[in-house]
């Protein structure tokens, strides 16, 4: 394992996904799927979303995509956080989900914008709680 890579990617991946989710991540790591943690963490966030060529937020849009060209909902959920945390609008989440439809078909599309309003609607949840805690506080 290349040290640097892991550090670089378990520092992108807690930008964009949140602290808290990668220490639960990091919590559930056992002997069996060591590995595959480790590697996700050094490749796909230490070498790949390191990269200069592509903005964080452009990232989270074609991860969105492909994540939901794939039915993937679990890690689309996921990646749809991260896409709000990395700044991106709903408006723009819904033209890919759009451009998915026409690419990959309607029932891909049609699951990603209902898997999407969840978590847009979480967002905006948390955002109103958190908005209430500092007018109280």
């Amino acid at each position: 394992m290349d040290s640097a890579k892991y550090e670089t990617g378990r520092s992108i991946r807690s930008a964009v996904l949140g602290e808290a989710y990668v220490a639960r991540s990091e919590r559930a790591v056992d002997e069996f799927n060591r590995p595959i943690q480790e590697m996700v963490t050094e490749f796909c966030w230490g070498s790949v979303w390191s990269r200069p060529g592509l903005e964080l937020k452009t990232r989270s849009l074609i991860n969105v995509a492909m994540l939901s060209a794939l039915g993937r909902q679990h890690e689309l959920r996921l990646h749809l956080n991260g896409a709000i945390n990395n700044g991106c609008s709903q408006e723009e989440v819904r033209e890919v989900l759009i451009q998915v439809a026409a690419y990959c078909g309607f029932p891909a599309s049609l699951e990603a914008f209902r898997t999407a309003s969840d978590v847009f609607a979480a967002a905006a949840e948390r955002k109103h709680a958190t908005s209430g805690a500092d007018a109280a506080g």
